[in-house]
């Protein structure tokens, strides 16, 4: 055969080839797709085996390198921890070290040594309470914990706390040492600064809180539409009277209820007595005006000072 008919078929055989490949490679995608769709049918762990199985027809370009991120574990507390060291701690004696207490605080503080109290020293304190921690590093705490005792004293102990990795396992690292209590914190001006007169707000804030507090009456009476609020049960007190009402709103030192949807916050001081004796209250309540009256729409918890409103 001549070079030249040579060259002739080869040229027409490249194109029957490259087709030929073409369409291999096609049927064996058509089968892998085929092969998807049946196990995603058959369920997550069938496509699961199938996407690990089905042979790779196209190469992809290499994978961009994931960046590295960084999750940050939060830090755990150990005031529980310290508390129930301190606890332990304080009603143990070195001259029991068998008793439960001293066992308990030597788990706890295998290197610390415990207390040697003298026969009429004062008794174990009635209540323990962690107040303050404060992180000093990586896995180092500091930790406040009061001590009260029945004579009304209290006293504070610092108690060093060392915690793993996950803030899961925590030590006490070293002897607690008594320190000055933490300062008391200056109040800030209270958000209620509008005094609200006798009237029909404050006697739907007295209704409403001798229902609550009572059972004097159904509490639905007094709510807004939508509310929802269930009465202390057991009633807790035989009657309440309201000392007080101030508002951050001037709507509420209005003679008038005013234009439906109006809403205000009140603080109310109440005074609440039971067999017991006499007990002062406060609640926060968010009110609203509708069909000339007040409803109860929210009763808040705690006090809203400037800025924290709600």
């Amino acid at each position: 055969m001549s070079p030249g008919k040579q060259a002739s078929q080869s040229e027409a055989a490249a194109p029957m080839a490259a087709g030929a490949r073409l369409e291999a490679m096609r049927r064996r995608v058509r089968i892998s797709r085929v092969a998807v769709w049946t196990v995603i049918a058959a369920g997550p762990i069938a496509l699961a085996v199938a996407v690990a199985s089905t042979p790779t027809t196209v190469a992809a370009a290499p994978a961009a390198k994931p960046a590295a991120v960084r999750t940050a574990a939060s830090a755990t507390d150990p005031g529980g921890y310290a508390q129930v060291f301190i606890g332990a701690w304080l009603r143990s004696d070195t001259n029991d070290e068998r008793s439960a207490q001293a066992r308990l605080a030597q788990s706890m503080a295998p290197d610390v040594e415990l207390p040697d109290p003298a026969a009429d020293a004062q008794s174990a304190p009635q209540s323990v309470t962690a107040v303050r921690s404060a992180q000093r590093g990586t896995g180092a705490w500091s930790v406040t914990v009061a001590a009260q005792y029945a004579n009304g004293s209290v006293r504070y102990y610092a108690v060093p706390v060392a915690s793993d990795s996950t803030g899961s396992s925590f030590t006490v690292t070293g002897a607690p040492g008594v320190v000055a209590g933490p300062a008391r914190a200056e109040v800030p001006k209270s958000s209620y600064g509008v005094s609200v007169p006798e009237g029909d707000l404050s006697s739907a804030v007295g209704q409403f809180l001798g229902a609550y507090l009572t059972g004097a009456g159904e509490v639905d009476r007094y709510l807004a539409p939508g509310v929802k609020l269930t009465a202390v049960s057991p009633a807790p007190y035989s009657a309440v009277a309201v000392q007080e009402v101030s508002a951050v709103e001037e709507a509420a030192a209005a003679e008038q209820v005013p234009a439906d949807g109006t809403t205000v916050r009140v603080l109310a001081s109440v005074e609440a007595r039971d067999a017991t004796g006499r007990w002062p209250l406060a609640y926060e309540l968010t009110l609203k005006a509708r069909s000339g009256r007040w409803e109860v729409a929210a009763l808040e918890s705690g006090t809203a000072q400037d800025g924290g409103a709600r």
